[in-house]
């Protein structure tokens, strides 16, 4: 059953293998349907993988081997909320060492320059806090890091 709406995200024919990486990353994804090209297209041949349907944390999305017009970039991103300091690390690392790249306050991108923020829950509660100057330490304190330090983004909670 396709999703009345679906995430579609351009990738230049490395599509299942990003759909793939994902589901073998996240919970709650996986690898639905691969639709080859009924005929030539600009970006390939009759019978290359044109679409790959995939989940991504139970988001329903669809991989389209556009070719190389368009790239990602962070003016959209996965943010993915984590528990702790383990899930953060995991998720964190299996992006970045697959060939992706870090960036600052919990952002990084994986190796199809697609962005994901890996943000604790802990960090979303610390910089929404109502003691607005404990939020101000947990924000500043976020702003030096590239991987999110949950006991850090404590620590400056607390004061």
């Amino acid at each position: 059953m396709i999703s009345k709406n679906t995430i579609c995200l351009w990738y230049d024919g490395t599509a299942l293998d990003a759909a793939t990486f994902y589901a073998e990353t996240f919970p709650d994804s996986a690898v639905g349907a691969v639709f080859h090209a009924p005929g030539d297209y600009p970006a390939g041949k009759q019978g290359d993988v044109l679409t790959v349907e995939f989940t991504v944390m139970g988001i329903p999305c669809l991989g389209l081997n556009g070719g190389s017009a368009f790239k990602h970039n962070e003016a959209f991103s996965f943010q993915v909320a984590t528990d702790d300091q383990a899930e953060t690390d995991r998720l964190w690392n299996a992006i970045v060492k697959n060939g992706g790249q870090e960036s600052a306050c919990g952002w990084c991108k994986d190796k199809w320059g697609l962005s994901w923020q890996i943000t604790p829950r802990v960090l979303t509660a610390a910089i929404t806090d109502p003691d607005r100057a404990a939020a101000k330490r947990a924000f500043d304190a976020m702003m030096g890091m590239i991987k999110i330090d949950i006991a850090a983004i404590e620590a400056a909670l607390k004061g």
